[in-house]
């Protein structure tokens, strides 16, 4: 378990060091290490807490291995795969492991204990014993098999493994995992071709794995581990999809410039070489000092107390005395240490002083149970007569070695001299420390021998620790004999001993499990040896205790307590088992062993059949390629003088390994407050601040040094990006580029530049961005960057893709972000020298798409799809290559996202759910958050304590929501049925809650006794009742999300599984031969990891993907669907939630069916839908969803609502210029649409969708305002018939869209508008005949189908007008128009329709941006004509009949008249000013003027026809 706490300590007080990383940005590795014992523990018990859980032993395997193929692709490694599961262990780490072990099986034997008093009832197999998981066991046996099989199974079939030499050192293998992949780096290190620059990443959950990689001394060295959270949830899942996961990825570069830092005031105090390899030595020295898995800590030095400042302060001011230092590479020196230790000990003095200088303390003792000062003394003076009298040579040679606390102190200081009152303290100090050692080891006399004894079982500890990761394990059989360490000031004249070990042998398997599992796990054991762990008769029965006690020893959870049970007697033991070891079975003789690591490899040459032992899981490999070559164990041995340097003199920079090397700035250590972590650290941070330039920069000078060129931001985690615009907050210089070119300019050919003066607005968020820099360095990064003068905006390299050039060849181009950010000049880098091994593998056509070679189209037709290359000679001199594709059969999705609706939960304000519940809105808002509840009342509280009984259903400040229970619109939270049920149960339970609640509003924390008063209620009861009831509802299981994720609720994720079942029925993939050009081809290849395929695909919830990521958990080519959009603060790091069509090893269930769903960053997928759209030339069914960025504060007015909007529909307004690029409609021509026209005659049981005409395709929801109404309607059932169900504001509003459009078009195209519109909505006024008696509702039906209903009125006059007016609402807020707020009581039906007639003519001549132009008619059957008929409406419009300036109070919407022409061949789609650089798809409005041209795609053409 390594060091408590030291993770987080270290991660804070230096905040670079750890490094918060997603998968595209973790740099390239040579060498990956696992410690697998991590993996094996979360895959196969990830939350003890829940007595419940059970598991198959075939899921555990399934998941380890997917959990090793996430980390493989994640890293990449180049050479060597490392995986080492813990072997037989030191008899030293075996006393911890036993610990462990016992504490863990009486944990769970307590939860289970009290879940069957409470009532639960258990299911009937066994649980999962985690004890399973030690060497010899039946479970590691088969888990190493499985291993086996999957590492020969990943290097036979996967290609991104073949390069790579596998290590598998199993449970067989004698050493604890960490230390054997130490054992191998050492090797390695000391071989005379070692490379130094060889970068490696150890993976693990200890944190002692710090110290082990800094032994190495290697230069590039990384940690990975997941993100640890404290604070929250104990033992949650660990989340094993790696898009999801979080990862640190900790710098040992770094580190060793800290540590740098940390000593720096002692390089011009010392009079000895300044080595930092040497200091790096004794800092990992100084870890151990505060406890490890093999030695305790001393007494009172906590880490969370300011133990490791208080070792680093007192190192300083020790070593420019002492000549040398501390730990040389591996062996203490013991006189240096001994001083450092002297002068340590002043701790125990002040730490005494300060907690018991109340001399009451003392005299309590006297005649307690344990000895008083006077009986203390005449004992060890007795004791150390009679030793005297056996030995005296031995007696003073121990003499000299105890320490007496009043000796040596301080010269002129002693009891003698210093007064009665020092004399005291010294009396107390010294019973003080007696009494420890009586009480904790159980001594009856504190002799010199004991303290001598105590002093030098320590110093042998720190030896031993330090060969163990310095040179390998030099004894299997020593360890530490006690359960605490001495006091420092006892650890004294230690200079003279001799340290030496024996090396002795590894226990065997069986030996190992009898010394560290309990009589609970007796079953793991062979037959023959259980009963030696429960039989009265059995000679090592004591150590098998059924009930021990713990002790906290001063920390403070119960996992860091000490395990108060026997040490396993070695000999006891052995001699136990020896008239047993005979009745083994084979199998078990056959797990009784130790066996060699095993390095696996590719062979091409190699082909062989390998069995599956699990068939029914994992099939047998066909075609084996795989070479097995046994390590002997003492191969990777070094000697004792063995010495690990750093040897990194090239000044190369490599990618991924930062260093604070590359700009100038000072250091410092001050309680800044920096959060690593989900909170404010404490302790002091390690602050770095950027040194001032002399000279400001001048912002023109800059630019012209920078803008255009590639270089290096976020110091000191470095990524390149290309320089877009230089500000300095005034005037603003920037690439004028076309849209979408992204090209790198050098000295000679200067970038094409403008230069502008900010605005006003401009300059506000210029600053804005310069705080928002100034406050993530120091808040996070704990780098003060002073004064921002200039600011760079860039975009990020997301990869490197395959570009064709000329005659057939090819190059690797670097791809850009299409997001531009903010970064300060004094913060970047430039000019370096970086080591890139991006290396071009391929030169030409030829190489690049081999026959055989998969590949998607990114090109119409048949876009998506997945191809296989065949062969291309006779076309690849003309820059084409015959391709293959299956082009599947795709489920219809429009049907289901016109009735979404239907299947949608329903939520309501909660002013809505109060009311039902007849409470105030306010309580409704509390009880769904939190609620604390402390202990005492108001007046007289007790202690601190708090417990949570709100429901927890809302999280403002993190900006979640709870699925399917709540919902964050801009202005409200929403709750559904679900929440009125649960708030119902909750008031009816516990009302008193409530009441005390309502009365207090004002209060953040409600006491139990408030809440409770009377006498015979026990309140803390009552708040345990309150959350156990809590945790048991099934909302406790709901994981909550963000409120940026959009998602489609499981209702509706069930409809498209069906809708794929129903067109898998079909079965009518085709297969089509084409030549196609290679830019319009997708080949996945690592190099283009981190590239999007196609850069202009807009996502939408609903949208059909197929996924291009290869050796990844989804197959390559699956299709699915798009069910969730979650939102990220880059591009890059958006991830979609996909529902996939087939289930899949790995696979997640989002929503969904198990196995079938998965999340995905946009490089992993190509948009089918995106696609068909583009192809067809207008959006169908849906609303565009760029994947934005989020924006820091989540709900600004007038920002981009792309991705932060209802979660429960995909469809939103996309602000653009006016929006009418969104809403184009293929529609048939006015004549015909004007002979549709017709009355409404609603029945009771007529459909309503029988209504709407067949042709007038849905295309968007645009958001409708309802007045003071921002909620969707109540939530109710799925109604039998539709004619039951109003039509919901989505469907609503997607049928009003048609109407902007039908309105835009008729003013254009200079139709009768006038008149038609009168006549529309004159005549489609019909009373509504399925209301109650007496009242009157009419209806507004539309020529486009649109249906208005108004509300219920008791005369005719008044339902036809407020219908009227309902729908003139409705077309204003549509067609954004009449900015003016109409009230329903002040017009009449004229007045209405005379408003109607206004904003038909406004539409038409006061804002002639409205025009629809050639781009956004393409589905029209005479583009031509219609474009003239909008360029004459747009010069007709100021001399009008109707001038605009004759409405000042209906001024229209400002827009910027779109553009009507474009360059042939420039592809477009209907989301301007999108533009793809490689020039591919095409404008199908402009099909009709296209000339003849070259195809992108020919078929069945093996010659190019011009």
């Amino acid at each position: 378990m390594g060091v408590p706490k030291f993770y987080r300590w270290i991660s804070e007080r230096y905040p670079c060091l750890s490094e918060v990383v997603k998968e595209h940005q973790i740099p390239e590795f040579d060498n990956l290490y696992l410690d697998m014992n991590g993996i094996i523990h979360q895959c196969s018990h990830p939350n003890d807490e829940d007595v419940h859980f059970r598991i198959s032993e075939e899921k555990i395997f399934a998941d380890i291995f997917h959990y090793l193929e996430v980390l493989f692709r994640i890293i990449k490694p180049r050479k060597v795969f490392f995986m080492a599961v813990d072997g037989v262990a030191p008899r030293a780490k075996m006393n911890q492991q036993r610990g462990r072990r016992f504490r863990s099986a009486k944990e769970a034997e307590d939860k289970i204990k009290k879940a069957l008093e409470k009532g639960e009832v258990l299911p009937s197999e066994a649980r999962f014993d985690s004890n399973c998981i030690t060497p010899g066991t039946d479970f590691m046996a088969r888990l190493q098999e499985q291993l086996k099989y999957f590492v020969n199974s990943k290097l036979s079939t996967d290609n991104a493994w073949k390069g790579v030499n596998v290590y598998l050192s199993g449970h067989e293998t004698p050493g604890e995992g960490e230390h054997k992949i130490m054992e191998f780096i050492r090797r390695e290190n000391s071989e005379p071709g070692h490379d130094p620059n060889t970068r490696h990443c150890l993976y693990g959950l200890d944190a002692d794995l710090m110290m082990l990689g800094l032994t190495s001394h290697e230069p590039h060295f990384s940690l990975l581990r997941e993100e640890v959270r404290f604070g929250g949830k104990k033992n949650q899942k660990r989340i094993t999809a790696p898009e999801e996961t979080t990862f640190h990825l900790l710098h040992l570069s770094l580190f060793r410039e800290y540590i740098d830092y940390e000593f720096s005031e002692v390089k011009n105090k010392i009079s000895f070489e300044y080595d930092l390899e040497r200091i790096i030595d004794d800092w990992i020295l100084m870890g151990f000092l505060v406890g490890n898995d093999f030695i305790p800590h001393l007494p009172h030095l906590h880490i969370n107390q300011d133990a490791l400042p208080l070792l680093y302060r007192t190192y300083i001011s020790v070593l420019p005395t002492l000549g040398g230092y501390l730990n040389e590479n591996g062996h203490l020196n013991l006189g240096n240490f001994e001083k450092y230790l002297e002068k340590l000990s002043e701790f125990d003095r002040e730490h005494f002083n300060e907690v018991f200088v109340d001399l009451k303390w003392f005299e309590s003792k006297v005649g307690n149970k344990y000895l008083n000062e006077a009986a203390g003394l005449a004992a060890e003076e007795a004791h150390s007569k009679d030793a005297r009298r056996k030995d005296p040579v031995r007696h003073d040679s121990l003499r000299r070695t105890t320490l007496d606390a009043g000796k040596d102190r301080v010269p002129g200081q002693g009891f003698e001299e210093d007064g009665e009152e020092e004399d005291m303290f010294e009396a107390e100090f010294r019973q003080y420390k007696r009494t420890y050692y009586m009480t904790k080891m159980g001594v009856e006399v504190v002799s010199d021998e004991f303290l001598a004894n105590q002093a030098l079982c320590y110093v042998e500890g720190i030896q031993w620790i330090l060969h163990y990761y310095y040179h390998g394990v030099q004894s299997w059989s020593w360890y530490y004999p006690h359960h605490y360490a001495p006091f420092l000031s006892d650890v004294r004249n230690i200079a003279h001993l001799k340290l030496t070990f024996d090396m002795g042998k590894p226990f065997m398997p069986f030996q190992q499990l009898l010394g560290v599992l309990p009589a609970a796990s007796k079953d793991l054991l062979p037959q023959s040896y259980r009963h030696l762990m429960t039989s009265e008769n059995s000679s090592i029965i004591e150590y098998y205790p059924l009930d021990f006690k713990t002790d906290l020893n001063g920390k403070q959870q119960e996992w860091e307590a000490v395990v108060l049970i026997p040490f396993i007697d070695e000999r006891c033991l052995l001699a136990a088992m020896e008239p047993y070891n005979d009745h083994m079975t084979k199998a078990e003789k056959a797990r009784n062993r130790h066996t060699e690591c095993a390095v696996y490899s590719y062979h091409a040459e190699l082909d062989y059949p390998y069995t599956s032992t699990l068939p029914e899981l994992f099939p047998s490999i066909m075609h084996c390629h795989v070479r097995v070559t046994s390590v002997p164990m003492d191969a990777w041995h070094v000697s004792l003088s063995h010495v690990g340097r750093s040897d990194n003199s090239s000044q190369l920079y490599f990618l991924g390994f930062p260093t604070l090397q590359h700009i100038r700035h000072k250091f410092y250590k001050k309680k800044h407050g920096v959060v690593v972590f989900q909170q404010s650290s404490r302790g002091e941070n390690m602050m770095l601040e950027i040194t001032r330039s002399k000279e400001e920069p001048v912002c023109g000078d800059v630019a012209a040094l920078v803008l255009g060129c590639s270089l290096f931001v976020n110091w000191p985690h470095l990524e390149e990006a290309r320089v877009t615009a230089v500000s300095d907050g005034e005037s603003k210089f920037f690439l004028e580029e076309p849209a979408g070119v992204q090209k790198l300019y050098d000295r000679d050919s200067p970038p094409p530049t403008k230069v502008t003066y900010l605005s006003d607005k401009e300059q506000k968020d210029w600053v804005k961005d310069v705080q928002g820099i100034t406050e993530h360095f120091s808040k996070r990064k704990g780098i003060v960057v002073n004064e921002t003068a200039v600011v760079l905006y860039a975009q990020l390299l997301t990869g490197r893709k395959y570009v064709p050039g000329q005659s057939g060849q090819v190059h690797l181009e670097k791809q850009w972000s299409k997001q531009i950010m903010p970064f300060a000049y004094q913060t970047i880098v430039k000019d370096i020298k970086a080591f890139d091994s991006s290396s071009t593998r391929f030169q030409t056509l030829e190489e690049l798409f081999p026959p055989t070679t998969t590949v998607f189209m990114v090109g119409n037709p048949y876009y998506g799809a997945m191809g296989e290359v065949q062969e291309s000679s006779d076309v690849i001199k003309e820059g084409r290559v015959w391709v293959v594709f299956t082009v599947p059969c795709e489920p219809p999705m429009e049907a289901l996202i016109q009735n979404q609706h239907k299947y949608c939960v329903k939520y309501s304000p909660g002013y809505v759910l109060a009311s039902r519940l007849g409470i105030t809105s306010y309580l409704v808002s509390r009880f769904s958050g939190s609620i604390f509840v402390g202990r005492g009342s108001k007046k007289n509280p007790h202690g601190e304590q708090k417990a949570n009984v709100g429901l927890n259903l809302k999280f403002n400040k993190k900006n979640e929501e709870v699925p399917g229970y709540t919902k964050r619109t801009e202005k409200e939270w929403l709750y559904s049925d679900a929440v009125e049920e649960l708030m119902s149960e909750y008031l009816d339970r516990f009302s008193e809650v409530f009441d005390l609640v309502s009365r207090n509003s004002h209060d953040d924390v409600f006491y139990e006794d408030d809440i409770w008063p009377a006498e015979y209620e026990n309140g803390a009861e009552k708040v345990k009742e309150i959350t156990s009831w809590l945790k048991t509802h099934p909302v406790a299981d709901v994981a909550r999300a963000s409120c940026d994720l959009q998602i489609l609720d499981k209702a509706i994720v069930e409809r498209i599984e069906e809708e794929v079942v129903k067109a898998k029925v079909k079965k009518s993939s085709e297969k089509v031969r084409v030549t196609v050009r290679p830019r319009l081809l997708f080949r996945p290849l690592e190099q283009q990891h981190g590239v999007v395929p196609d850069p202009d695909a807009e996502y939408h919830l609903f949208d059909r993907v197929v996924n291009v990521r290869e050796s990844f958990s989804v197959p390559l080519g699956l299709r699915g669907t798009v069910i969730g959009i979650k939102a990220a603060d880059r591009e890059a790091e958006v991830l979609y939630e996909v529902v996939f069509d087939e289930e899949f090893a790995g696979g997640l269930t989002i929503r969904c069916a198990a196995g079938r769903g998965y999340r995905l960053p946009p490089c992993a997928l190509i948009n089918l839908s995106h696609g068909g759209r583009v192809e067809q030339g207008f959006h169908k069914l849906t609303a565009v969803v760029k994947p934005q960025p989020a924006s820091s504060h989540q709900h600004n007015k007038g920002q981009l609502v792309g991705l932060n909007h209802s979660p429960r529909s995909p469809f939103i307004s996309t602000q653009v210029g006016t929006g009418v690029e969104h809403v184009l409609h293929k529609t048939t021509d006015l004549t015909t649409l004007s002979n549709q026209m017709r009355c409404i005659k609603l029945h009771r049981n007529e459909d309503v969708n029988s209504l709407f005409p067949a042709q007038n395709e849905l295309i968007a929801n645009l958001k409708i305002s309802k007045g003071n109404e921002s909620a969707p309607p109540p939530p109710a059932k799925e109604p039998t018939s539709q004619t039951e169900e109003p039509l919901s504001p989505q469907s609503f509003a997607m049928v009003g869209t048609s109407t902007h459009w039908l309105v835009l078009r008729y003013s254009v195209a200079h139709t009768h508008t006038h008149n038609l519109a009168y006549k529309t909505h004159t005549q489609v006024f019909k009373h509504n005949p399925t209301l109650s008696q007496g009242l009157l509702v009419y209806q507004v039906k539309l020529s486009s189908g649109l249906v208005v209903q108004g509300p219920q009125c008791q005369s005719e006059n008044e339902a036809k007008e407020k219908a009227a007016l309902f729908a003139l609402q409705r077309l204003v807020s549509v067609v954004c128009v009449l900015p003016v707020s109409l009230c329903v009581s002040s017009f009449s039906f004229s007045f209405v329709m005379s408003i109607f007639d206004q904003c038909l003519h406004i539409c038409r001549f006061s804002n002639p941006s409205l025009a629809v132009t050639k781009k956004r008619v393409s589905s029209v059957k005479k583009p031509q004509e219609f474009c003239n008929a909008a360029h004459k409406a747009r010069n007709q419009a100021p001399g009008s009949e109707f001038p605009s300036h004759s409405q000042p109070s209906l001024s229209p919407t400002p827009s910027t008249p779109p553009k009507t022409t474009q360059a042939a061949g420039t592809p477009s789609t209907p989301q301007a000013p999108r533009q793809n650089p490689s020039g591919q798809g095409h404008t199908p409005s402009s099909a009709s003027k296209r000339k003849h041209r070259k195809l992108a795609v020919n078929f069945e053409a093996a010659k190019v026809q011009e």
